[in-house]
């Protein structure tokens, strides 16, 4: 049986937890922290989560991860079939990623644990975190989903990305990130009664 190793709070484990049930398959989960212990290290080389684990070794990184679900049970499937929209996909999902969540995980430390964060660094990512969901707004149909008519990881990517990221907007900067994308806050609203979506929360709030 295949093993998610991870925590529950992290949105990469929620993520990836929330394509396996979209999958319809079996797995375990293992309370597994970041850790830069060695043996750790053996299952995810940087020492984040999650890790699958599966009969043939271990495999970190999400978005690895979700390809090899895709691979060995393409059905239901979470990318498009045709070679174009597949692509479209995975370069919402990256925009998703690197230009709004990583930017705002800038002010992670400062919005949560007690960290600090630079007048220059708050400014940087305020102005930076506007300019990535624009960017994210000009790709988006939502029509109903993320890409379209059909379900996707990008959906999953973008749930879990303004998840975190408008939290830490609010905390940093008193601001809505969506308050100009209201299809987006919408579809946001939408997902979070997918049964997928509320499995995680449900899981995470206990």
């Amino acid at each position: 049986m295949l093993k998610l190793h991870g925590i529950l709070g992290s949105n990469y484990y929620g993520l990836t937890k929330a394509a396996l049930l979209e999958k319809g398959l079996e797995f375990e989960e293992v309370n597994s922290p970041p850790s830069q212990e060695s043996d750790y290290l053996q299952k995810s080389p940087m020492g984040k989560v999650p890790a699958l684990e599966t009969e043939d070794g271990f495999i970190s990184e999400s978005y690895a991860i979700i390809d090899y679900l895709e691979r060995v049970q393409p059905e239901p499937a979470l990318l498009p079939h045709d070679a174009f929209k597949r692509a479209k996909s995975l370069e919402l999902s990256r925009h998703l990623e690197l230009d709004v969540e990583l930017v705002a995980r800038r002010c992670l430390f400062a919005a949560f644990y007690g960290g600090k964060a630079s007048d220059e660094t708050r400014k940087r990512t305020q102005k930076d975190l506007v300019k990535g969901v624009k960017a994210v707004g000009i790709l988006t149909k939502c029509e109903p989903f993320i890409m379209g008519s059909e379900f996707t990881l990008t959906d999953l990517t973008a749930y879990y990305t303004f998840g975190l990221a408008g939290d830490i907007a609010k905390k940093m900067f008193d601001i809505d990130i969506l308050d100009e994308q209201p299809e987006i806050k919408d579809l946001m609203s939408m997902l979070a009664n997918r049964e997928s979506i509320k499995r995680v929360a449900a899981d995470q709030a206990n």
